[in-house]
């Protein structure tokens, strides 16, 4: 269309960046180093599908294109379109036919609609992306949408919970409420369903202090899933780093999204609840040379991507997604990191978990340990006080960076979850490593001055089996995929308890039922940070699919009709989180030192055979080594208090039998003044036993496959093991 003349066009300012309503107008400022020529488009406000202006954006400061349009109100919808030349050879894929989404947008009004016309050049041309394609893509592109961002917060302020107190939950907005029988029925399948007395009865039930949320910046689903007749269920696969996705809104997509976005954090906090978003500013959804363009590859692509050195017709790509962010431009560098303060500042987040966090640390090919993205934000004021959680791996050379993250982060500990698996699986020569993860891996973190909580400790997550099929499923079963059970990972260190799926048979059910309360213990009780996966502790299945990315059904959302068997294991998790919440000790914010404290004959923790005595080098080493006990001792933690108080615990002991068999353990303490109470069994359903007290020295008979909790019991508080 002409441009329009008669809309008032002042020159405005080149930051902030994106669309800034002041009260009076809208500021629209985009960065593109390399365009030749930027249009501004608007959009009717009704259905969006009408372009009512077209601006030629006159001015650039600083290669950043801004005006100011004094007659724009807060929800109009907006578009870019760029101009430039086209050599995706010299990395350049300018296309004006195509209508972009502004990086800065703070709401999109939708989804992609797929046609040819999204891609630059033509599909199926002999010369593939080296054609270009003039077809207009605007009607089958969301719109941007102008916020206004004023909210009533309040006296609105962050739990704050310290990390050694911290219990994350990691959850789906939509899977989590879309069957939930307390949410209503308009409201299942979005931020404000979480926001309901239900869905937080629920969670301070399981002593939750921070939800983790599965993406919500607004993503796209693919085109080969549309195709199929499935969609990006998880949402890993970005295009708005500032726009909650609008598919989780149940108040509109007109930027309503956002002010439901911000209410449901201010319930949480109310509730004493954080927010942590899991965030993936390791790609976006433009994918590779082949891929649409929708955003950035049509505003800069030789800026905003990294592209392969000896040929930018290409991307480099260590997450399998088709592209990466170029990590060494200061432009890409400060869209995240006022992606990631806009979060904080604005919607009030708490922190963060960083999908594929070492592909954001490489620089040029290798990962870079104190690259420039952990430099910035650790001197960042705001960033650097929130929670920092990395997933420390990506798909290229050296990815795999479990505990090499510098201070202030936490890591999703890959080798605590393997571990763990393993042992419960009964692998040999496994004893050592779990000695490790039980105690907070010191072998991961100690060395770099970082602490017990850097590790995030989990079984299961978005990723891989759930806790039921862990224990149900030997191979995965994800034929609903559509891919030939071809995706999704074969190293899953699972064991389906001798019958592959669901079974009648009851010895079988028994055993898995123990299993996952075996797994669900071993969680709780570790030092570290718990995470717990949305729906282990209700047992909820995926029928056997390890990677159900594309399964917006049944198949991923939580069936909250729990028989009893499932609820048993509800009252079983909740028992554990409330001895967590109920005993420091399991909470400890420094190692244990594994010997004697001063002034007192107490070691801080011990490790014993079942014969009652201590481990040896010889016990660790021996592969057989299948049952152990680790003795915590409350009265050795050397910590205070917020308000310098020493504190203090009572003594727990935790058995460990991974054995076919059951196997006696001597209690330690052979004072005969001292007594140890059972605190959980998992022989036990809900893991409740009544009251036994046993003295030192005597046995304990511990089931196969089982594991059990208990607490020293005195007359005298002093040297309780002498």
């Amino acid at each position: 269309m002409n441009e329009i003349t008669h809309m008032t066009e002042w020159p405005g300012k080149a930051y902030p960046l994106g669309a800034t309503w002041d009260g009076a107008g809208v500021n629209f400022s985009l960065f593109s180093e390399n365009a030749t020529g930027v249009e501004l488009c608007l959009f009717d406000g009704q259905d969006g599908n009408h372009e009512v202006a077209r601006i030629r954006m006159a001015h650039h400061t600083d290669q950043v294109w801004h005006t100011y349009l004094p007659t724009v109100r807060p929800g109009q919808l907006y578009g870019y379109r760029v101009y430039g030349p086209y050599e995706p050879k010299s990395g350049h894929r300018f296309n004006p036919a195509k209508l972009l989404l502004d990086p800065y947008a703070k709401a999109i009004s939708g989804t992609i609609c797929w046609s040819d016309a999204l891609f630059g050049y033509t599909p199926g041309h002999k010369e593939a992306d080296l054609s270009k394609d003039d077809g207009d893509s605007a009607p089958n592109i969301p719109r941007c949408v102008v916020v206004d961002p004023a909210f009533t917060w309040g006296d609105d302020v962050s739990p704050g919970t310290p990390w050694h107190k911290t219990l994350i939950y990691e959850l789906h907005v939509k899977g989590f409420t879309k069957q939930h029988p307390g949410v209503p029925k308009e409201l299942q399948g979005t931020y404000a369903g979480l926001t309901c007395h239900a869905v937080i009865d629920y969670l301070h039930s399981l002593k939750i202090t921070a939800v983790e949320l599965m993406p919500v910046h607004h993503f796209v689903d693919e085109k080969d899933l549309i195709g199929r007749g499935l969609s990006n269920y998880w949402g890993y696969n970005s295009i708005g780093f500032f726009a909650p996705a609008a598919r989780y809104s149940g108040s509109g997509i007109m930027g309503e999204q956002v002010n439901e976005f911000k209410t449901m954090v201010k319930t949480f906090h109310r509730e004493g609840i954080e927010v942590i978003l899991d965030v993936v500013y390791n790609h976006t959804a433009e994918g590779n040379h082949l891929g649409p363009t929708l955003s950035f590859r049509g505003i800069d692509n030789a800026n905003y991507y990294h592209l392969a050195s000896d040929n930018k017709r290409y991307y480099v790509d260590y997450t399998g997604c088709g592209n990466m962010p170029n990590m060494i431009h200061p432009r890409v560098l400060q869209l995240i990191m006022d992606s990631l303060r806009y979060w904080v500042l604005e919607m009030h987040v708490d922190g963060f978990r960083f999908d594929m966090a070492s592909a954001l640390a490489r620089e040029l090919h290798e990962v870079d340990r104190l690259g420039a993205f952990f430099d910035i934000i650790h001197q960042d004021p705001v960033l650097s006080q929130v929670k920092l959680i990395a997933e420390p791996w990506d798909l290229g050379p050296g990815g795999y960076q479990v505990g090499n993250f510098p201070i202030l982060w936490t890591e999703w500990n890959g080798k605590y979850r393997d571990t763990v698996r393993q042992f419960w699986h009964g692998d040999k020569g496994v004893a050592g490593n779990l000695a490790y993860r039980l105690t907070g891996s010191s072998d991961l973190y100690e060395h770099g001055g970082r602490r017990p909580y850097a590790s995030i400790n989990f079984i299961t997550a978005h990723d891989g089996f759930c806790l039921h099929d862990l224990v149900s499923y030997n191979e995965k079963h994800n034929e609903a995929n559509g891919e030939g059970n071809k995706d999704g990972t074969d190293y899953n260190l699972s064991w389906n308890c001798g019958i592959e799926g669901p079974t009648d048979n009851q010895e079988v059910a028994k055993l898995r039922e123990r299993q996952k309360r075996n797994f669900i213990a071993t969680l709780i009780l570790s030092q570290g940070v718990p995470m717990l996966l949305a729906g282990d502790e209700i047992g909820r299945t995926q029928k056997g699919n390890n990677n159900a990315y594309c399964q917006d059904n049944e198949i991923s959302w939580i069936d909250w009709d729990l028989d009893k068997p499932r609820q048993e294991l509800l009252e079983f998790t909740r028992l554990l989180t409330q001895l967590r919440h109920q005993h420091p000790v399991m909470r400890r914010r420094h190692f244990f030192q594994g010997r004697k404290i001063t002034g007192s004959e107490v070691k801080d923790l011990t490790w014993f055979r079942p014969d009652g005595k201590e481990m040896t080098d010889e016990d660790w080493n021996n592969p057989s080594t299948h049952s152990l006990a680790l003795c915590l001792a409350g009265y050795a933690i050397e910590e205070v208090d917020e308000r310098g108080k020493q504190i203090v615990d009572d003594t727990l002991l935790i058995l460990m039998n991974v054995h076919h068999e059951s196997i006696s353990f001597v209690l330690p303490a052979h004072n005969p003044k001292i007594q140890w109470k059972t605190l959980m069994d998992t022989r036990e359903a809900t893991g409740k036993r009544s009251i036994q007290l046993m003295k030192g020295g005597e046995l304990y008979s511990l089931e196969a496959r089982s594991l059990v909790l208990l607490q020293l019991v005195e007359e005298r508080r002093s040297s309780p093991l002498a």
